[in-house]
Parts: C-alpha cells; structure tokens; sequence
C-alpha cells in the first residue's frame, strides 16, 4: 500500500491520532504527540457501535432475545402508552434508530440536551411522543442508545461496563477505559466512553475478521454482517445507510463492471472527529481521532474523504499491463 505523502496531508488536519492497518498488519500511524497513544479519549458517539456489539454478543449467549423482540418486553409503559404504535417498537428499531421517536437531537427540539438534564433519561426517552411508524424513518436519537444501554442491564443482570468488561474489552485486550453514566448508573449508550487510539483499532479488526479475535468468535458472524448491514437511508444531510448503530456506504471504486456500484464500507462515527472505518474488501480498518474543539457550525476536515480512501483506492485498482 502506497501511503506516500499522506503525513503532510494530515498534519494540518490537527488530528489526535490516524492508524491504517491492512490485513492485520498496521502500516500507519501518526499521533499528535508521544503521549497521544497511550492516552484514553473520549470517543463520543463511537460508543454506539461498541454498545452494538455488546447487544450481538448478548444475543448471541443467549441472554436478550432477537430484534424482533418487542421493547415492551423490557420497558411494559411501551403497552400502557395511549400510542398503540408504541407497542410495535421492536429491540431491531431500537437498534437502527427507526423506533419512531420525535426527536431532534440538537437544535429545534434540542432532545438530546434536554434528556440530559432530566432525572431518568429512559423514562424521558420513553415518554417522546411518535412522529413516525416504527421502522418506517432512521432518526439519529442518543436516547435510544441509552434505552439499548437500559435493556442490556436488564438482560445481563450487570452493568454494561461490566459485561463490556467480561465479553469485549477482555477478548481483545482492552484495560484502560473510562464510560459515564447517567442518573440511575446505566452506563451512556450512545457516548461518553474513553479508550485508547490502538485499541479503537482492535475493535474495528474485530469487525473485519467477522467478529473472530484470534482464536474465539468473540460475536458471532451472523450478526457482524446483520449489523453492517444497511436497514435503511440515513437522514438527511447524512449520506448513506444506517445499520445496527453502525453508518455504511460505498466508496467510488472505478468505472469497470465490477465495481459499478462502488466498493460499501461501514463506519463507527463520534462527534468531533472521532471515526472507526472498516472497508472489508480492502481488509482494512481506519481509526481517526480529533480534539473535541470545534463546534456544530465548524465541523471537523474530511480526513478519510479527502485523504486516505483515495490512495487506499489507488493502491487497490489493478496495474495495466
């Protein structure tokens, strides 16, 4: 892989951290400073994607039933609620975040500052009333981790951290983090969680191998492939599709038959900069990292866009003869 040139490209990019490793190999790396890489950072709503693979893992034991089960099953005010819609909220609407929810995460509503101040954010979550038929719409909605977060509690009988711990973190080797939680000490599921850039790593090779970390099946293939895989078109101004807390789309990859509709990847994305992208026909994962300072308005350099893919597609594209 011909990776020449990129350093000067990405410095001045004010990037925290960029590791590229291809068929489990790492091939770049670039911190910020020395101490970066061995720093926990907050990841934002990466958090999602790791909370997804914790509810695979979770059903893949046995412990919460499929996505078609319904979220009442778990949170019964669902049945109560004079919505009857409500009640055909499924665990799999849950997790492509089309349960429903009028919800505008910030701006307009502002739902997710205002779920942050309240003193259950479950309960507030629960309460939102519909604008869509579940399924029918993906809505980007935090509260909806949290209510996943919720219901891995409940299945588990631990807090999510802890089965983090037990399942994830302990496969692959990872000791050193740090996740918030909210009022009633569930752990944040669609933010607050700290890890280090390598081990963000590990986590996107774990996806790329089918959910195998040498020799466990730490996530059953299956559902590896359920989760990246697109259930529906993101919203607006978002492109692309959403799967299970995970985004996905397509790389342009060429004009030849083969490739027509270009190379799909799929992607962990945390506000500020903060990106796991897993492109399983190059065998390659892509961490990003970045300083949580600039603002809605302002938003982050397109690293991975404008940067990185295009060499990984040039390298990728066959020599003519």
């Amino acid at each position: 892989m011909n990776l020449h040139g990129l350093t000067s490209k990405l410095e001045t990019l004010e990037l925290r951290s960029c590791l590229i490793q291809q068929q489990g190999s790492l091939v770049y790396e670039q911190y910020k400073d020395r101490h970066t890489a061995y720093e926990i950072f907050r990841i934002n709503s990466c958090t999602k994607s790791i909370l997804s693979a914790l509810i695979c893992i979770a059903m893949d034991q046995g412990k919460l039933p499929g996505p078609q089960t319904p979220a009442s099953l778990f949170f019964p005010q669902l049945s109560r609620d004079k919505d009857e819609r409500k009640q055909r909220i499924t665990i799999g609407h849950l997790l492509t975040m089309s349960a429903g929810f009028r919800w505008n995460e910030f701006g307009g509503l502002n739902s997710f500052p205002q779920m942050t101040r309240s003193p259950d954010w479950a309960e507030y979550v629960l309460k939102q009333p519909l604008a869509d038929e579940p399924g029918i719409r993906m809505e980007y909605n935090s509260g909806i981790s949290q209510l996943l977060s919720a219901i891995l509690v409940q299945a588990t009988g631990i807090p999510t951290a802890q089965f983090a711990e037990q399942v994830l973190f302990g496969p692959l080797g990872i000791t050193e983090y740090e996740w918030e939680a909210d009022p009633q000490g569930i752990h944040t599921g669609g933010f607050g969680l700290k890890l280090m850039p390598a081990d963000l790593l590990k986590f996107g090779q774990l996806y790329l191998q089918e959910g195998k970390w040498e020799n466990t099946q730490v996530i059953s293939s299956g559902l590896v492939a359920s989760s990246a895989l697109p259930a529906l078109r993101s919203e607006p101004p978002r492109q692309g599709g959403y799967g299970w807390h995970w985004w996905t789309d397509t790389l342009p990859a060429g004009t030849g038959p083969e490739r027509s509709e270009g190379m799909p990847y799929y992607y962990a994305r945390g506000y500020a900069g903060q990106f796991v992208y897993v492109l399983p026909q190059l065998e390659v994962v892509v961490v990003l990292t970045r300083d949580n300072k600039r603002g809605r308005n302002n938003p982050a350099p397109d690293a991975f866009h404008e940067h990185i893919a295009p060499l990984l597609l040039a390298s990728d594209r066959p020599k003519r003869a």
